[in-house]
């Protein structure tokens, strides 16, 4: 009689709402073959037992798979594409790599090596890497992936509140919300557990959707249970400065809160008091009556509030940050819920959907081209001298800010670029904006570096690729969409030729003659980062290793609870720790207060030629860059492919039918993809997904246009032209 499979509870290798599931390992098969792994969501309060089709099916990664990397290969000569990647030893493949960086760094200094780093990483991985390059190999040169999502979300928030945590509330306050407005997220399709907190909002009529597509999720407002309000694309902040502007033009925003808890009214009035509705829908094409209805409706659902009333929140997500002007757009919407008094209240209040899996702690933890752990910053003296004495050396042997993500990758292989480029858990030739580009750069290195635990489009680059273990084989931290710190646990056993990246950073730290220790144990890594982080603004010194399975730890976690109170519990009994609500007293300037200030709209782009804006995103069924959900065959075969969305009659303009080809071009480059029709589009709207590679990566169309601020590049609004494809010139 066979033994009972084991159980696992852990979290989703996905996004950040890190929904909880349980991983049942039955391991009674055939001598030698990998254990069957399966899949069920356990109960947890952002998820609630639910999980969606890639959730579902994360089990489909583990185990024997002929695609999955097991062994270092590394490649031998200078032309990549004339020499094959070959298997090696773990001794010479780190050997290679230490010897050629040692001689790199001697030759062009210590910032010719780079470092790009992942929001997917855990807590442990992403506070290592950031160690690892700025001791080992005291480069300046290290930024991640979250630069490309949650940049301009963070450093609105920074500058509005004083501190940057996506969700400042449990997620489950959402439950209790009339009104919920989501500008630029679609959530029933990126985290579809998500959408049963907005349930009463819906029963309410009170689910608003900014979106210019008719999204899943703006599907959710029909029938009574909302509004969806579709400006042009790239044209929210106008929007939000207009609904603004009616707040303060009829007396509608709240004085006495903004009296008591805000600084810098004036200037932001000074701001919005040319936005009228009228002049703003001549921007975004929504009518100055919607516009005067959305802000008497906000303001009226937020005196209910105050009155008594269910609370009103305001959320962000990538469509409103994903611009060239993020930052003021995403400063636009925290105003918003400041000018109706909304945030640090139990009334309502402001968040941001943090998007990858560790998306909230890998922007803590020092992987930042300007941050070191605990949200500091690398140029603040007191900062560098903290971090400096907890490491062991010294705040002059630091070094300097680097550059952030965009920059780095667009500058690889020139004179001021990096020689040498280190990858970890991203697929930057598909991810990043003008791919084409930063294909060319990774080409042009003289060394690429890659840990993967498949051969990425990234990894098939690399001179060495570094088999590392993925989220089932390991344990480590997160910290999700709302700032609470949750344990991921190894359920099954890696492939044999796989490592950590925690013993792989640390063996290359020895090879380069670190005088630094890095630690090679999560429990270890994480026990350091309680120390590091103490006193920062994301403190998490508070909670140990073997309680966060065991509460609900949302940080700053400042120290142990008291025995002598009883602390609030989550619905499912586990007692809250730290943090789950910020802002509640005051807010994280030192004044205490949040900080409004001007806003500027910048000038629009130059149009295509035929006034087309094609805008990016997820589906429900792919994720990231696809390395992963693209090798799962009941995703891949939902959506195959690269497609874009077009409108009928902008379909029919152009020759383009359902199902069809077509060629899209823009300034930077050209993509091609499969025709799908959407009545819910607006006419001057192409959508496009941006998880397939090769002619159908979207982002060859998307070019480095940045944020001045935040450095998120503009993925949102790219002009573009749209072309049939016939079958003889089909790709």
């Amino acid at each position: 009689m066979s033994e009972p499979a084991s159980e696992t509870r852990t979290h989703c290798p996905y996004c950040a709402l890190q929904c909880a599931m349980t991983l049942s390992v039955d391991d009674a098969g055939p001598a030698g073959t990998a254990p069957t792994v399966t899949v069920a969501g356990a109960w947890f309060p952002t998820n609630r037992g639910r999980l969606c089709r890639k959730g579902a099916t994360a089990a489909r990664l583990l185990g024997d798979r002929p695609d999955r990397l097991t062994v270092p290969l590394i490649r031998e000569g200078a032309n990549r594409q004339a020499t094959a990647l070959r298997e090696a030893s773990w001794d010479e493949a780190l050997d290679l790599v230490a010897t050629r960086l040692t001689a790199l760094q001697h030759r062009h200094g210590p910032d010719a090596i780079g470092i790009f780093g992942s929001g997917s990483l855990t807590n442990e991985k992403a506070y290592t890497l950031g160690k690892f390059a700025r001791t080992a190999l005291r480069t300046s040169r290290i930024d991640y992936n979250g630069r490309f999502c949650m940049a301009s979300a963070a450093k609105a928030a920074t500058e509005v509140l004083g501190l940057d945590r996506g969700l400042p509330f449990p997620l489950t306050d959402l439950d209790e919300a009339c009104t919920v407005v989501l500008f630029g997220s679609n959530v029933a399709d990126t985290m579809p557990p998500f959408v049963q907190h907005l349930q009463k909002a819906r029963d309410l009529g009170g689910l608003i959707v900014v979106d210019p597509r008719r999204s899943t999720t703006a599907q959710l407002t029909e029938g009574g249970a909302g509004h969806h309000i579709a400006p042009a694309p790239g044209t929210d902040l106008p929007l939000l400065l207009s609904l603004a502007h009616v707040l303060l033009a009829e007396g509608l925003a709240d004085e006495r809160y903004l009296g008591r808890r805000t600084t810098g009214l004036e200037d932001f009035r000074r701001s919005v008091v040319d936005w009228r509705p009228e002049q703003a829908q001549a921007v975004c094409g929504v009518s100055a009556l919607r516009i005067r209805w959305l802000a008497r409706h906000l303001a009226a659902a937020a005196r209910a509030a105050k009155a008594g009333g269910d609370p009103v929140v305001i959320l962000t997500g990538r469509g409103v940050e994903q611009h060239r002007d993020g930052t003021d757009t995403a400063k636009a919407a925290i105003s918003l819920a400041l000018l109706l008094g909304l945030p640090g209240t139990r009334h309502g209040g402001y968040g941001t959907l943090t998007g990858q899996g560790n998306g909230q702690g890998g922007r803590e933890m020092g992987q930042k081209a300007d941050q070191l752990p605990g949200l500091r910053s690398i140029t603040a003296p007191a900062d560098r001298q903290t971090v400096a004495g907890r490491w062991g050396t010294t705040a002059e042997a630091l070094p300097g800010p680097g550059l952030p993500a965009t920059q780095l990758l667009h500058t690889l292989g020139t004179e001021r670029g990096v020689k040498a480029l280190l990858v970890h858990g991203a697929n930057v030739v598909v991810s990043a904006p003008d791919a084409l580009q930063v294909e060319r750069g990774l080409r042009a290195l003289d060394l690429l570096v890659v840990c993967d635990f498949f051969l990425s489009e990234t990894a098939a680059l690399a001179d060495v690729v570094l088999p590392v273990l993925q989220w089932a084989e390991e344990d480590g931290t997160l910290t999700n969409l709302e700032g609470r710190v949750l344990r991921r646990r190894r359920a099954v056993t890696g492939p044999a030729g796989a490592r950590s990246e925690l013993w792989i950073l640390a063996e290359l730290a020895r090879r380069l003659g670190s005088t630094v220790p890095l630690a090679e144990e999560p429990e270890e890594v994480f026990a350091e980062i309680r120390r590091v982080t103490a006193g920062g603004p994301a403190d998490y010194s508070g909670l140990d290793w073997d309680r966060c399975a065991e509460v609900a730890a949302y940080w700053p976690l400042t120290e142990p609870p008291s025995t002598e109170t009883t602390p609030e519990t989550t619905e499912t009994g586990e007692p809250v720790l730290g943090t789950p609500r910020v802002f509640t007293d005051r807010f994280a300037h030192p004044d205490g207060r949040a900080h409004l200030g001007t806003i500027t709209v910048r000038g629009a782009q130059p149009a295509s030629a035929q006034g087309l804006t094609l805008t990016t995103g997820r589906l429900m069924e792919h994720y990231q860059s696809g390395t992963q959900t693209r090798r799962v065959a009941e995703l891949l075969g939902v959506h195959p492919e690269a497609t874009v969305s077009v409108h009928p009659a902008t379909a029919a303009q152009h020759g383009l039918t359902d199902g069809g080809r077509a060629e899209l071009r823009s300034a930077t480059g050209t993509a091609r993809a499969r025709v799908v029709l959407d009545a819910g589009l607006r006419t001057d709207t192409v959508f496009m997904p941006f998880h397939f590679a090769g002619v159908g990566a979207a982002n060859r169309l998307t070019a480095g246009l940045l944020d001045p601020r935040s450095q998120m590049p503009e993925f949102k609004s790219t002009p573009v032209d749209l072309h049939p494809v016939g079958a003889h010139d089909d790709d």
